[in-house]
């Protein structure tokens, strides 16, 4: 089929995506290697078409339907959304993703170069906008005119011309039709076609299955996300499908979905039921632990095991539900589902499942592998906000009367709202540190030099030192500082004793999480008072590990600049671990499958992190990148192709 005919049936709407196809992935410097391919006339590669009669619901995009049979794209949706956005200069309407990866194309009539727009290609003649090329009628092209200066004029003609006939270009399609080609069999296909290019994970695979019997379960679950987002949780498609697949299957296994031939009704069902089981979940450990949004809430692949406990054993009473957050809480701290996620949470269901007493079965699991349950001073020796330590001094913050230094008021779960912001506070400056001889990046931002106190009263200490400020607000608010495990030997709070002030607090921080741990583990916390539902609030405020400290708005920042531009997010806090699941490191934020799932290294951003974390991650096969300009830079050139 010639291109331009292609063109025409997308705009009839006869040519088409299926729903399960993923979003455009392309960068800029794929769409110029493609165009360059096709200006030289080289094989691009065969479509593969579905030609059936579709309904609405199996189509991605909202325009109507035309009657009849249709051409679905199996495989070629990169290359074809390509043409049609440079030929159109706009998406096509099944289009999802980030349009400027194909917009504002240009050519350059003499080096026979294509680039994209910049700002100083307005000043030279020989760079033409492939699509101004491509939407003119060719007896109406003003080119000539506007090269007529130059002695290679014709030469530059017959150039363009080759482009302008590419819309004439003859697409070799395979085609898949007749009664025996399913969806099932289409699935299968496209699994297989697109091995090859930017890979599906084992939950895309999953989803792709799911979509061809229920074309809306991808909208109907990134509606639940969209929700939990609105409240301060992130989650992603996958977590949320193992969370179905637990209720659904038992197995932490995306295959066991299709050997167990899931029906669409199923699959819906599973959905509401987890909807509701998560919903209490994130209300238990807000109400209980204080873990109330995504940054400090560093377990979230424990969650499917307590939707299962949850579906099967319903709301638990005081003594159970204290067990239930013991181990929450321990799975959290020894990383449990750090590595082996699908083996890890098919083990808890099964204990779940088979078990008279499964949250002791549950406990004796971490023991068996873990073995002594107990945190040790030297737990609190980690140094970064990204520890999977760093929530459990924010969950004593919020559950065991820890005071605000200004105004003496209690960080509690009931007090919280009142105050908006909690802040994470160095007890000693950075600044002072640095100033003081201490410039190693662990040493500075060690966990027990951490603290949160309200914005307001973080910013009234500001670069104070701990033997200034320390005296005024235990005398203003006796035992204030006691209450944040602050050693009350004023000769610790020199600087020069800064060493023996982090052992100090370390054994107190070690302490307090054992006293709190053993209340769990034998049922006597008190029942909590009243809390707000955490799908109540009528705000939410900043998580608290990254509402201050230049680092952390940065890594905050490398966020949000990613997803503006429909990149993954990357993880916060990735753990870096060996085969048997130790931690070598805790990464900043981190892609490790890569910025484009399958393609290129992967990547971390690392800001103020010391050598040996640098080794760990290089060794490990990442791209590391220590500030945020570095990493725009490198996304702009080379994932995105744009000018930077």
């Amino acid at each position: 089929m010639k291109l331009d005919t292609i063109i025409d049936h997308i705009d009839m709407g006869l040519f088409t995506l299926p729903q399960f196809q993923r979003g455009y992935v392309w960068n800029r410097s794929q769409v110029r290697n493609f165009m360059l391919s096709l200006y030289k006339d080289y094989p691009v590669g065969i479509l593969l078409i579905w030609k059936t009669a579709a309904s609405q619901r199996d189509i991605k995009g909202n325009k109507t339907l035309a009657l009849g049979i249709h051409d679905l794209l199996l495989d070629g949706q990169q290359r074809i959304t390509t043409l049609y956005g440079i030929i159109k200069g706009e998406a096509p309407p099944f289009f999802e993703g980030n349009a400027t990866a194909f917009l504002n194309l240009q050519f350059n009539v003499e080096t026979e170069e294509f680039e994209f727009y910049s700002p100083t290609m307005k000043y030279e003649r020989r760079w033409i906008s492939v699509t101004e090329l491509m939407t003119a009628e060719q007896e109406e092209w003003h080119f000539e005119s506007r090269l007529s200066d130059y002695p290679d004029k014709n030469l530059y003609l017959k150039r363009l011309s080759r482009i302008y006939k590419l819309k004439e270009r003859e697409f070799q399609m395979e085609t898949l039709t007749g009664e025996k080609i399913t969806m099932d069999v289409v699935v299968d296909i496209f699994d297989q076609v697109n091995s090859g290019g930017t890979k599906l994970s084992k939950g895309d695979l999953a989803l792709a299955r799911i979509c061809a019997d229920w074309p809306q379960a991808r909208e109907e679950m990134q509606a639940r996300l969209n929700k939990w987002l609105s409240y301060g949780y992130r989650f992603s498609l996958d977590w949320l499908l193992r969370c179905i697949n637990a209720l659904l299957t038992g197995h932490g296994d995306f295959e066991e979905l299709s050997r167990r031939e899931v029906t669409p009704t199923q699959v819906l069902a599973g959905l509401q039921r987890a909807e509701e089981h998560i919903d209490t979940t994130l209300n238990l450990l807000s109400a209980n632990l204080g873990l109330d949004d995504s940054s400090v809430l560093r377990s979230p692949n424990s969650i499917p095991a307590i939707v299962s406990f949850l579906e099967s054993r319903g709301i638990p009473d005081q003594r159970e539900k204290c067990k239930l957050l013991y181990w929450y809480a321990l799975s959290a701290l020894r990383g449990r589902y750090s590595s082996a996620v699908e083996s890890r949470i098919r083990q808890d269901l099964v204990k779940i499942a088979e078990n008279d007493h499964p949250l002791s079965s549950l406990i004796e699991g971490l023991r068996d592998d873990y073995g002594d349950l107990r945190l040790w001073a030297g737990n609190f020796d980690a140094s970064t906000a990204r520890s999977r330590f760093f929530p459990t001094l924010y969950m004593l913050t919020r559950v065991y009367g820890a005071r605000d230094f200004g105004t003496g008021n209690e960080l509690k779960l009931t007090d919280i709202g009142k105050m908006g912001i909690l802040e994470r506070h160095h007890l000693f400056p950075k600044w002072q540190l640095r100033n003081n001889g201490i410039h190693k990046v662990s040493d500075i931002n060690a966990l027990a030099n951490f603290t949160f106190l309200t914005k307001t009263t973080n910013s009234a200490i500001s670069a104070k030192l701990p033997e200034d400020y320390f005296p005024y607000y235990e005398s203003k608010h006796p035992g204030v500082l006691a209450s944040h495990w602050i050693p009350m030997d004023p000769a610790l709070w020199k600087i020069e004793s800064y060493h023996d002030f982090l052992a100090a607090r370390r054994e107190l921080l070690a302490k307090a999480a054992n006293d709190f741990l053993d209340q769990l583990l034998h049922g006597n916390i008190p029942e909590s008072p009243t809390v707000e539902s955490v799908f109540e609030r009528t705000s939410v405020a900043r998580p608290a590990s990254i509402a201050s400290d230049a680092e952390e708005v940065a890594l905050s920042e490398a966020m949000d600049w990613m997803e503006r531009r429909h990149l993954p997010r990357g993880e916060y806090g990735y753990e870096l671990t060996n085969s048997a699941g130790e931690l070598l490191a805790t990464l900043d934020l981190a892609w490790p499958q890569g910025i484009q799932t399958g393609l290129g290294d992967p990547v971390a951003l690392l800001i103020d992190e010391d050598d040996d974390t640098l080794k760990a991650a290089s060794s490990r096969g990442f791209t590391c990148f220590t500030d945020l300009a570095q990493l725009k830079r490198h996304v702009q050139n080379e994932i995105l192709g744009e000018p930077t």
